[in-house]
């Protein structure tokens, strides 16, 4: 079984619309030509849920489903449903291909939007920290939730600028704490990359695990099971992190404006870009020969794709930008009012 079929089952893509032997193939197949596959799976988990409430039971598809279902979809922004559409335009070409006459849709316009990224200041940074650590559980009997995880994975967010989904797949095989390092296999350019764990980091790292393996689930420090778990032991979705940051960002003073306009999850990423080209600046580094190595530790496949940092920068600290000797951006302890048995809420 390849390592993406481990993943998706982890993430139980399970499809049950009439769609659904179909949804499988083609992820199969996108899988074989080295897609990565998240934009598909929850596109068509979107989609088998349309099929299945709409009562759908023939294996085609008319460009009346595709109106109804993109009613469906008011609070998408323009680029989100550009993405859904490239799927569904796919999917329906697959379907025809396989002697299933289905309406394959045209593509709306992609606006490209100059959006502006939100950056945490560092005063910021240290309050989501401490609002994270001191996150209660409302319900002890909730054996799905993921707050044990939450104060280690929003740091390691901040340290190493992964990116949620990146962060979510790292397994307990892919950490090397004997060289301070995280190899990144589940990322956005296909490409697995490592990323450095600083000293704090670890002790982050090293502090949850000590929780974590606490709980009464077995197997929880297999080489292959999930690095963050919720209380039962199963890995949790991008929609439990950024349920729990909202929660986080309305404790911290945070106006949370939502429809695309952040700040998101995917905004730390961000900001420890800035952090950490401020920081190299600041330490004497020319910017332009620290863009390489901020593209390297960011995963990026371009140059280009690093250099609107730059300008980001300049904008929010215009006094260094005109003026390493550690990349990654320092996080600071998880605190706790006593040694905490996690045990005693699940």
């Amino acid at each position: 079984m390849s390592r993406k079929e481990v993943f998706f089952m982890d993430r139980q893509f399970k499809y049950r619309s009439v769609f659904s032997p179909y949804f499988e193939s083609f992820m199969k197949m996108k899988d074989a030509m080295g897609y990565g596959l998240n934009k598909f799976g929850y596109t068509f988990l979107e989609l088998d849920r349309f099929f299945l409430e709409t009562g759908a039971t023939d294996t085609y598809i008319t460009s009346r489903q595709i109106a109804a279902w993109r009613a469906t979809r008011s609070n998408d922004g323009a680029r989100t449903l550009y993405e859904k559409y490239s799927v569904l335009s796919q999917f329906c070409r697959y379907m025809c291909h396989l002697g299933h006459e289905c309406y394959v849709p045209r593509m709306p316009k992609r606006k490209e939007i100059d959006f502006m990224p939100y950056v945490f200041t560092h005063e910021q940074m240290g309050s989501i920290f401490r609002e994270c650590d001191g996150l209660a559980i409302s319900n002890c009997s909730n054996m799905s939730t993921a707050l044990v995880a939450i104060p280690a994975l929003i740091r390691l967010l901040y340290s190493t600028g992964a990116r949620i989904g990146e962060a979510l797949a790292i397994r307990n095989m892919d950490i090397d704490y004997a060289h301070d390092r995280i190899i990144i296999t589940e990322t956005k350019n296909k490409m697995q990359r490592m990323v450095p764990i600083n000293p704090s980091l670890k002790e982050v790292m090293k502090q949850y695990e000590s929780y974590r393996d606490r709980m009464p689930v077995e197997g929880l420090a297999d080489r292959e099971r999930s690095f963050f778990v919720t209380a039962n032991g199963r890995p949790f979705a991008r929609g439990t992190a950024y349920s729990w940051f909202k929660k986080v960002l309305k404790q911290c003073g945070i106006p949370h404006i939502g429809k695309q306009q952040g700040p998101r999850v995917h905004d730390i990423r961000h900001t420890c870009a800035v952090h950490s080209l401020e920081k190299m600046v600041k330490s004497g580094a020319d910017i332009y020969c620290a863009l390489p190595i901020l593209s390297t530790f960011l995963g990026h496949k371009t140059i280009a794709g690093t250099e609107k940092y730059v300008r980001m920068t300049r904008e929010i600290h215009p006094d260094i930008i005109d003026k390493e000797n550690v990349l990654t951006s320092f996080v600071f302890p998880i605190k706790t009012e006593t040694d905490i048995d996690y045990g005693n809420d699940y």
